[in-house]
């Protein structure tokens, strides 16, 4: 019998669970981002502008704010999506390093490279968000 210290198995759950969390967040914020970006261009308005309310984002719903409407249901999981990414994005990023400090052995290397670009990318989102440039964003979207 060896004595050789064996590297035990990571939780596939758990890695799963803080990627999907990680790229979702993201991914959403993104999507608002791209959503402004869009508003501001299409109007030919600037930042100020765009915290009027002459531009909610609820007009960018086609079809209207219908409750069978899948638009509304997308927008409502995007809007979710960005809440709960200024809110977990530390503790994300922070779950993630001590998951892939924990199971360093384990994990195998294109894993441990996505948890971790998702934990920089989670934290510089984060770290953007509240920027004075995207601070009118968050805003113009929580408005």
């Amino acid at each position: 019998m060896s004595i050789a210290a064996q590297a035990t198995p990571y939780s596939r759950r758990v890695v799963r669970a803080l990627v999907t969390a990680q790229l979702a967040t993201i991914g959403a914020f993104l999507a608002v981002l791209l959503l402004y970006l869009g508003r501001m261009a299409t109007a030919g308005v600037g930042p100020a502008e765009m915290l009027t309310g002459a531009y909610d984002p609820k007009d960018v719903i086609p079809f209207g704010m219908d409750g069978v409407n899948p638009f509304l249901w997308l927008y409502a999981v995007v809007g979710m999506l960005y809440v709960a990414g200024a809110v977990l994005g530390l503790p994300l990023a922070i779950a993630t390093v001590a998951v892939v400090a924990r199971e360093r052995e384990a994990l195998p290397r294109v894993t441990r490279a996505l948890l971790l670009t998702g934990a920089v990318g989670g934290l510089l989102v984060l770290v953007a968000r509240f920027t004075p440039p995207l601070l009118d964003m968050h805003s113009w979207w929580l408005d």
